[in-house]
Order: C-alpha cells, then structure tokens, then sequence
C-alpha cells in the first residue's frame, strides 16, 4: 500500500503550476507597474518642489502646475486640440505608409534576389543620409503643406523599415521552405505560409521603432514648415521664449506616442497568443 501510495503524493497537478504561475507573473506586473508610477510621481514631485523653492531656473525649465495649468488653459480655450490633431494625424499617415511601404519593398527585394543585390549599396547610403537635411529639399518640391512633412516621415521609417524586414525574411530557416515546396506550394504560398508568418516578430519589433521614428519625423517636419501642429508650438515657444509652451508640447507628444506604443504592444500580445 506504501508504494502505491507514494506515486499520489509526488504527482503534480499541471493546472494547480499555471494557475501558480499566472498569479505570479501578475503579482509581478503589479509590482512593475507601482514601480512606475512611483518614480514618476517621485520626478514631478521633486521638479514640483524644485521649481518652487527655486532650485531651479523656472523661466527655462518650469513645473508640472504650471505646465498643467497652460494645458488646461489652451484646451478651455479650445487652441490646444487643433495642433493636437494635426500632429497626430499627421503621425499616423505617415507611420502607416512607412510601415507599408517599407513591408512592400522588402517584400520585391526577397522575391528577386538579382533586385536585392543591386539595391543592397543604395540602401545602405540611403539610410546613412542625415534625413533632417532633405527637409528644404522635400519643401522645394513638394512645398510647404502636409506632403513634405509625410515625406520627412517616409524618409526616416521606410528605408529602415526595409532592411530590418528584408534580414528577418532572409534569417527564416530555409528548411521550413524546402518542406513547403517538396508538397507543391509556390513562391507565393511559400511567402504566405512560412516567410511572412516566421517574420512576425520581427515586423512587430520594427512598428514599435517606428512610432518614435514617426514622431521625429512630424516634428521635424512641422519646425520646418508648418503653420499649425505641436512642433510649431515647440518653435514658437522658443522664439517667443515661453519655455512653459516647450515643455508642455513635449508632454503631449510623450503621452500620445505612449499610447501609440501601448497599442503596439497589444497588436503584439494578441498575435503571439494566437500562434
């Protein structure tokens, strides 16, 4: 009897470990998210003191009261939104068209390998180029509106777009491919069902760097050319040296790119459970 015994005692609910698992992992995303929250409190509460008492030269660097009273100002007033939506409109084209086109190009590059060896140089010195520099060039072409500030973007996201997904379809395993083809499928099916779907990390990755990247690139844009948006606050804030309208410009566009990110994040979560 011992021995028959001894095997129900030592045995292991599988459900019993996940369930100890998750409440684990949430116990410890709890604790991430307070950490947060604490030094973020911890910052402004210090800044807010700092201002204050004068530790610091409140004319150039501010306090989150005043920053929050300037924002709270400008949206009663109702001129606070409309540069918001610009901005964000703005940033959105252009992620989504960086990201498409750069997903397309990599695309032909893997299907024609003759392709890929003639671009390879040119991309490289594509991406090499300081893309703040075409700026006066996007605006000579295509003037001074919402296309060269699209370009701006376009020329910050595409081409590194194109190469982090060209090197992850080129990194897929080609033992997946040559299973695929042994039962028939073409170059088409090939992609469909092994290269892209192995590359989904990899794209995932590449629209997170490309949030930040689409900000740089509206905001360079608009101190270029823009008569409305929240990089033409950030210059006239600095050319009328209110530095609280600086400040406060680049809240907005640090919560708004958090949120952008968060959905990211959450397009990543989801298709990771799904495969």
């Amino acid at each position: 009897m011992k021995t028959q015994e001894q095997p129900q005692r030592g045995k292991v609910d599988p459900a019993h470990l996940y369930q100890a698992y998750n409440k684990a992992r949430n116990k410890e995303k709890l604790y991430v998210l307070i950490t947060r929250i604490l030094l973020l409190v911890v910052f402004l509460g210090l800044w807010e003191v700092a201002g204050r008492l004068k530790w610091i030269d409140v004319f150039l660097f501010s306090y989150p009261s005043k920053i929050l009273k300037l924002l709270y100002d400008k949206a009663i007033d109702g001129s606070l939104f409309p540069h918001i939506g610009v901005t964000v409109a703005e940033t959105i084209a252009g992620f989504v068209l960086g990201t498409l086109s750069g997903l397309i190009l990599a695309t032909l590059i893997w299907w024609s390998p003759f392709l890929a060896r003639v671009l390879d140089p040119y991309l490289v010195v594509l991406n090499s180029l300081p893309k703040v520099a075409l700026g006066p060039l996007f605006i000579v072409a295509l003037g001074s509106g919402i296309l060269s500030i699209i370009a701006t973007i376009l020329s910050i996201t595409v081409i590194i777009t194109t190469l982090v997904i060209y090197t992850a379809f080129k990194e897929v395993d080609p033992n997946y491919v040559k299973v695929v083809r042994i039962f028939g499928a073409t170059r088409t099916q090939s992609f469909l069902k092994v290269i892209l779907p192995a590359s989904f990390p990899a794209i995932i990755s590449t629209l997170k760097v490309n949030v930040g990247l689409a900000w740089v690139g509206v905001i360079v844009g608009e101190f270029l050319v823009a008569k409305e948006g929240l990089g033409y606050l950030i210059i006239y804030g600095f050319q009328v040296f209110n530095f609280t309208l600086v400040i406060s410009s680049l809240f907005i566009i640090a919560a708004v790119a958090t949120i952008m990110y968060q959905i990211v994040a959450a397009i990543e979560s989801r298709i990771v459970k799904k495969r």
